[in-house]
């Protein structure tokens, strides 16, 4: 057992889903990355997506490309990928993956790549552009890491492609909410759960998890009905934005901020009279 499957074993004992987070490395700035981990850690985060920037991503919506180009903007390679998660492991154990895109990967070395991230305490990896019939450009390398694959699913695969999926991921099977881009909008619920329950019944080696388009604890709550848990990206990322562009806040504000959109996103709306800075 991995760290990451450990930590999604105990939420699935403990009969929550699990929550995982997504942040761009260098967003909004480098220096605020690790602390950013740091909140949303402490606000409940059972696993974190770190994504390395990158400029001509696959599937993201706005929010998260305008944090690739800002980060981007500070001149953030790959190698503060893995600074950062080595600076974080420092502090805590919360599994943390790399998300990316294989190109640059390929570029820097698969084998290469794989055991630097292995080294700085990386726990998995997520490569959207890496279909299971091209897998094992990847996951040789990854295996002799000691590096959990996840692989996503759509509402338009076929029951063949999901159980293909689930034979080759080794961390969880990330479900896509909806055939668009991150931050796209929830409609046609009911189509999208009835998706889930298909992807469950055939989800049976893997946790199975849902992302894309989700930005409140009910959104959260509400996908989680068929899956082991949730992730969101778009919503953090535009949480993040609006802190860092408002001159009126301080940094121990932002990241106080943070934390708490953390926890709501997992427990709910705070009860009146607690303490967000808490």
């Amino acid at each position: 057992m991995s760290r990451l499957s450990d930590t999604l074993a105990a939420c699935r004992a403990d009969g929550t889903p699990a929550m995982g987070l997504f942040i761009t490395n260098g967003f909004p700035t480098p220096e605020a990355t690790v602390p950013i981990l740091h909140a949303i850690d402490a606000g409940g985060a059972d696993f974190i997506e770190l994504g390395m920037p990158f400029s001509d991503p696959l599937a993201e919506g706005l929010p998260i490309q305008r944090s690739s180009a800002r980060a981007l903007s500070h001149g953030v390679t790959m190698d503060d990928a893995f600074d950062t998660v080595a600076t974080f492991r420092e502090e805590s154990d919360t599994p943390v993956l790399l998300m990316g895109y294989i190109n640059p990967v390929l570029q820097y070395g698969m084998d290469t790549f794989c055991s630097r991230a292995a080294e700085a305490g990386v726990d998995g990896l997520i490569l959207p552009d890496v279909p299971p019939e091209e897998a094992e450009v990847l996951t040789g390398h990854a295996q002799a890491a000691g590096l959990d694959l996840v692989f996503l699913i759509a509402p338009n695969s076929s029951d063949a492609r999901i159980q293909r999926v689930d034979e080759l991921a080794t961390g969880f099977v990330y479900a896509v909410s909806v055939t668009g881009l991150t931050g796209s909008r929830l409609d046609g619920r009911g189509a999208v759960q009835s998706y889930l329950k298909r992807a469950r019944s055939l989800v049976t080696q893997n946790p199975l998890l849902v992302g894309f388009g989700i930005a409140t604890h009910d959104d959260a709550m509400e996908l989680s009905q068929h899956t082991d848990g949730f992730i969101v990206g778009s919503a953090l990322i535009k949480e993040i934005e609006a802190c860092w562009d408002d001159d009126t806040l301080s940094d121990d504000a932002c990241y106080a901020r943070i934390r708490q959109f953390a926890r709501q996103l997992k427990e709910g709306p705070v009860l009146a009279g607690s303490n967000p800075t808490t």
